[in-house]
């Protein structure tokens, strides 16, 4: 029993931190509301995005987007990362819910209010680059290093790694949102999703605003200190998931050594929230 309670009160604290204080409610509009799901519980997206290890890939997508310059100006300026961490979180993960295991109307509605915040989102970065959130090729971007990330982590630490089918499936699944967010002609397999990536590298730089992110990120998060340690472990697991070009951009370790290094920290904390998070039945 003591053990139950202790499952149940991690398990709590975790979706409260993820899915804030709207989460309960969320999570039964997404899951209990009937209707047509655009992804069946055969996709590989639910698979994916269901598993624990995304919260590994969330950080590792942070890390690599925070490469784009216009990106991580467009961040910096306008997400509140710094002032309201946790509400940036918990809208990211609410959209991610919605859209891969929301009904379709339910899911169109997220889906504009997002396109609607991007439309009014614009600035200049400081070398003096404009930038407009809804520009089909920023978009496509941040789209690249999100699924990029979310689909090593989950290779890395998923309980069901996906096959080479699943994991172009996976990429196609993700097309399709990113088409109604507005990125143009989206990957549909890994070899497409490793072209778009290379393609944006004589772009990406490690700006002051990059580091400064990173450093937030891996070092300094708002966290109690008790909770510090498994955090340690899941920022450790995150800088070692990037391919080697964009860990060397991050100023992190780029050698195989250093990544495989970290792999059983991140399998111990992925495993320890799978543990106090276990999916519902009929959920996954």
């Amino acid at each position: 029993m003591e053990r139950a309670g202790l499952r149940e009160r991690l398990g709590a604290a975790l979706f409260a931190r993820v899915a804030g204080p709207e989460g309960p409610a969320v999570r039964e509009r997404v899951h209990g509301t009937p209707g047509p799901r655009r992804f069946g519980p055969e996709r590989p997206i639910r698979r994916v995005h269901g598993d624990a290890a995304m919260f590994v890939g969330g950080l590792a997508a942070l890390l690599v987007q925070s490469l784009h310059p216009a990106a991580m100006a467009a961040v910096a300026a306008h997400s509140g990362y710094r002032s309201d961490p946790w509400g940036r979180l918990q809208r990211t993960s609410t959209f991610l819910a919605v859209t891969t295991f929301g009904t379709e109307p339910d899911a169109r509605a997220a889906v504009d209010r997002v396109r609607a915040v991007h439309a009014r989102i614009s600035g200049t970065t400081a070398t003096g680059l404009r930038y407009r959130a809804a520009d089909p090729h920023l978009l496509a971007w941040v789209h690249a290093a999100e699924t990029d990330s979310f689909l090593r982590a989950h290779q890395a630490y998923g309980a069901a790694p996906l096959d080479a089918a699943g994991c172009d499936a996976y990429v196609a699944d993700t097309a399709e949102v990113a088409a109604d967010l507005g990125v143009e002609r989206p990957p549909r397999s890994r070899a497409e999703l490793a072209a778009v990536l290379r393609s944006y590298r004589p772009e990406l730089a490690r700006t002051a605003e990059a580091r400064e992110a990173a450093r937030f990120l891996l070092l300094h998060p708002p966290l109690p200190w008790a909770v510090r340690p498994a955090y340690g472990a899941l920022a450790a697991a995150a800088a070692g998931l990037p391919a080697a070009e964009h860990r060397a951009l991050l100023g992190l370790p780029a050698d195989p050594l250093s990544a495989a290094a970290v792999r059983p920290l991140g399998l111990a904390v992925v495993r320890a929230i799978r543990w106090a998070m276990p999916v519902p039945s009929g959920r996954s």
